[in-house]
């Protein structure tokens, strides 16, 4: 079973990792989205959503599944029963990746007109076959994170995001020149390429790491049932099943998205169709791409969080289990509150800096931001009812949250002077539903007392201050410099510095939160020796 201290651990290696591929997501968007505009982006987005959502149906709930059951096999010491779960995913995981992939390519012209963009049939065409290659790569992450280490996953997204990167760009900026959807499509190109890269590597590490692991799974325990090929193949397929369906759900939000953004803005003869592709991309480029970065965090906290209670819950762990649940949702309250306030802060300023040749949007971060701490939270809450084994109570919520959105979409994308905003009011509201539903479901199954003061209360106060201090920051350093680039990167530096001194100041800190922070050891004694932390 993973103790607190190496629970944190694993998350902050997750965490650190999806940073940093947000980061350099961040790094090869900015020139694709200034080579290919807001109408290139979205045609680039079209397809990606297509193969996001056939990549939810194949293999999205494989890796949390799988490192659930392997990690409840190891604490229950059943070493054969872990062995072949294994195996028996690879076939599972394998067959079904590339039944869709097969699909996928043969039907991309009929998908492309389905959503509505024609011009994403070759996005489509290339990003075929990744889903096979990301199914198969899904399998060796969650078994790593079921024996107990989350670094050949950290590491594998990583290089997956690096070979991504680079070949996005130069394909893109290669194919771009013959046409913008042939550029669209070179920039997906790199996705496949990078995830072949980090299944190499996983590959790698599995060969090198298999006498290890078959030593440790070898051990002559109790005597134990071992379970049938068919027994194991139906209860990956239970466990993943929900998480699949809560998935594929918000997968499907994204394409409702692009459907009606299409047709209702169409409809209301407001807009050409080339402007309704540049709002689309505007709305997948900018407002999603931006916002997601924070959530990622929580994202590989649900990730660590989901194998490390589900171990704790097969023990009968409860107290154990409370404490993780505290940390997690602290954890993620105090990242997405000030990256929610700060983004809409400096909303225009943002994409002013990131995109410079194509900085409209503005408006849509601004009614945005709101939504970086529902979905952190609804990301967060969703990893820890998989832990304790409410496995379809999240689906069930994202499907309302979902219901509520259509209605929401249909009437409001239609008003020109909302247009695509009408997208992102939806969505929050989504998120909101589904965030508070999972709460009052994770409240009764778990009897926890939430501590609402250092969650909410603590992280929202010190954010007004640091959200003051960044909108004066940068108009002081603005008046003086007269230089958007300097002066919103200083007003970020001064409002970090303001959250954590003011979260500090409040006592918003906990011993085990600063541990995840380089340096926490040094930060926790300078707190001590002004009585800001207990």
């Amino acid at each position: 079973m993973l103790s607190k201290t190496k629970f944190i651990k694993h998350a902050a290696i997750l965490a650190v990792a999806s940073l940093l591929v947000r980061l350099l997501g961040f790094l090869y968007r900015l020139p694709l989205t200034n080579m290919l505009g807001d109408e290139g982006n979205g045609i680039y987005s079209a397809g990606f959503y297509l193969y996001n959502f056939f990549l939810v149906m194949s293999s999205a709930g494989l890796p949390a599944a799988i490192s659930k059951i392997v990690s409840e096999k190891i604490a229950l010491e059943e070493y054969r029963n872990v062995k072949r779960t294994f195996r028996i995913s690879i076939i599972l995981s394998g067959t079904v990746g590339l039944i869709f992939a097969i699909i996928m390519f043969i039907s991309a012209k009929f998908f492309s007109n389905l959503i509505g963009s024609p011009d994403s049939y070759y996005t489509i065409l290339t990003l075929s076959p990744t889903v096979f290659i990301v199914s198969i790569m899904a399998v060796f992450r969650g078994y790593f994170q079921g024996l107990g280490t989350t670094v050949p996953t950290a590491i594998s997204q990583v290089i997956e995001q690096i070979f991504n990167a680079v070949f996005s760009i130069y394909l893109a900026y290669l194919l771009v020149k013959i046409s913008l959807p042939l550029g669209a499509a070179g920039g997906t190109m790199g996705t496949g390429i990078g995830a072949l890269a980090g299944l190499i590597y996983i590959l790698v590490v599995y060969i090198n790491r298999k006498h290890y692991i078959n030593k440790r799974l070898s051990k002559k325990t109790h005597k134990y049932r071992v379970e049938s090929n068919k027994e194991i193949a139906i209860k990956i397929i239970k466990t993943a099943a929900p998480i699949i369906a809560g998935t594929a759900i918000f997968s499907m939000t994204n394409l409702i998205d692009m459907q009606m953004v299409n047709s209702r803005l169409l409809a209301s003869k407001a807009f050409t169709e080339k402007e309704v592709t540049s709002l689309y991309g505007q709305l997948t480029g900018k407002y999603v791409t931006l916002t997601t970065l924070p959530v990622s965090i929580s994202t590989a906290l649900a990730t660590a969080v989901l194998p490390s209670i589900a171990s704790s819950m097969i023990q009968k762990d409860i107290k154990t289990v409370r404490k993780k649940i505290d940390v997690s949702l602290r954890l993620t309250m105090i990242i997405s509150i000030p990256a929610a306030i700060g983004m809409g802060v400096l909303a225009d300023e943002i994409l002013l800096l990131l995109f410079p040749n194509h900085s409209d949007g503005g408006s849509l971060l601004k009614w945005g931001a709101l939504s970086i701490i529902f979905l952190a939270l609804c990301q967060i809450i969703t990893g820890i009812l998989q832990g304790i084994g409410k496995m379809t109570i999240p689906a069930k919520n994202a499907l309302i949250g979902s219901i509520i959105k259509i209605p929401i979409n249909y009437f409001l994308i239609a008003i020109p002077s909302i247009n695509v905003i009408g997208a992102i009011i939806s969505t929050t509201v989504c998120y909101i539903v589904a965030s508070i539903l999972n709460f009052i479901a994770l409240k009764k199954a778990t009897k926890i007392k939430p501590d609402f003061k250092g969650i909410l209360f603590k992280p929202i106060i010190a954010s007004i201050v640091m959200g003051v201090a960044c909108y004066f920051s940068y108009k002081g350093v603005y008046n003086v410099i007269e230089s958007n680039t300097i002066a919103t990167l200083i007003s970020i530096f001064i409002s970090m510095i303001v959250y954590l001194i003011s979260l500090a100041v409040i006592g918003g800190f906990k011993r085990e939160d600063l541990m995840l922070l380089p340096m926490g050891k040094k930060f926790i004694i300078i707190l001590e020796r002004f009585r800001l932390i207990d």
